[in-house]
């Protein structure tokens, strides 16, 4: 699907993109507060994470990719809301997008793909949580129908200050 100049491609992760993936996210961890990990990830740490979501059920990571390079552009996972059985029907979702590759639409097509894949699954909702502020973050779940249920005060704290972080939602 062309985005912008560049034409791509959504897919399943697999294994052989765990180095792209780890460096795309350590970006976010190094630099932004978009994510509360405060440490980056060799591609060796980053593996559990990776074999979490399988190319089947409720657990899922879709990857984006220039058409032609293959580069890796961004990706969107579906996982855990939460470890208890009764939440089994909820899931949280999440989207990275390559610094240089923002504002191309990719966050859409990932999501579009993650939804896609999980419309068959046994599940109820998603949620999704944005630190504040990333008005681009919440511009994209709002289009996608979440809608916001309430904010997480001073919850996490990252390069010397406290972050809050607001919660939506999403009927599957």
């Amino acid at each position: 699907m062309p985005t912008g100049h560049t034409e791509v491609q959504v897919r399943p992760g697999v294994e052989g993109d765990l180095a792209a993936l780890t460096d795309l996210y350590n970006h976010y961890v190094g630099e932004t507060p978009i994510t509360f990990d405060t440490a980056v990830f060799t591609p060796e740490e980053r593996r559990p994470w990776l074999l979490s979501h399988p190319v089947d059920g409720p657990h899922r990571l879709m990857v984006a990719t220039d058409a032609h390079s293959q580069e890796i552009l961004g990706y969107a996972t579906s996982g855990p809301y939460r470890a208890k059985p009764a939440y089994s029907t909820s899931v949280e979702v999440t989207v990275y997008v390559a610094p240089h590759a923002g504002r191309r639409g990719i966050g859409t097509l990932l999501y579009r793909a993650l939804f896609d894949a999980l419309s068959g699954e046994d599940l109820h909702r998603a949620y999704a949580g944005i630190a504040q502020p990333n008005e681009a973050s919440t511009r994209l779940h709002e289009r996608f129908g979440f809608r916001y249920v309430g904010t997480y005060r001073e919850v996490g704290r990252k390069f010397g200050r406290y972050w809050d972080v607001a919660w939506y939602e999403k009927a599957l």
